[in-house]
């Protein structure tokens, strides 16, 4: 049975604190030499009318503040933010790796 318990955290927090019209987060933990079912690794896709007018390190230090804990609980967080013009222009969103290990 696949836990998604860190993911459904994740989620949960970012709905609350943001008013996004887009939110996807994807667990990528697959991808990395992790054990099967590990939730370590995600790809947050974030839209958002909040990011308008802010800096890429703003919207990153944005989302670590309302995680707070919660990034204690995975290794990495992939984090593509944009607001909704930014997003309309470009919604083109870059696969991640794999890892090489």
């Amino acid at each position: 049975m696949k836990s998604n318990i860190i993911e459904l955290k994740i989620t949960k927090v970012l709905k609350d604190y943001f008013n996004s019209t887009s939110l996807q987060l994807i667990n990528e933990s697959h991808k990395h030499n992790v054990p099967e079912g590990s939730e370590s690794h995600f790809k947050l896709i974030l839209v958002s009318d909040t990011f308008e007018n802010m800096t890429l390190v703003k919207r990153h230090q944005a989302v670590y503040k309302a995680l707070g804990e919660v990034m204690n609980e995975i290794h990495a967080l992939s984090m593509h933010l944009y607001d909704l013009k930014e997003f309309k222009a470009n919604p083109e969103i870059i696969d991640s790796p794999d890892c090489v290990n």
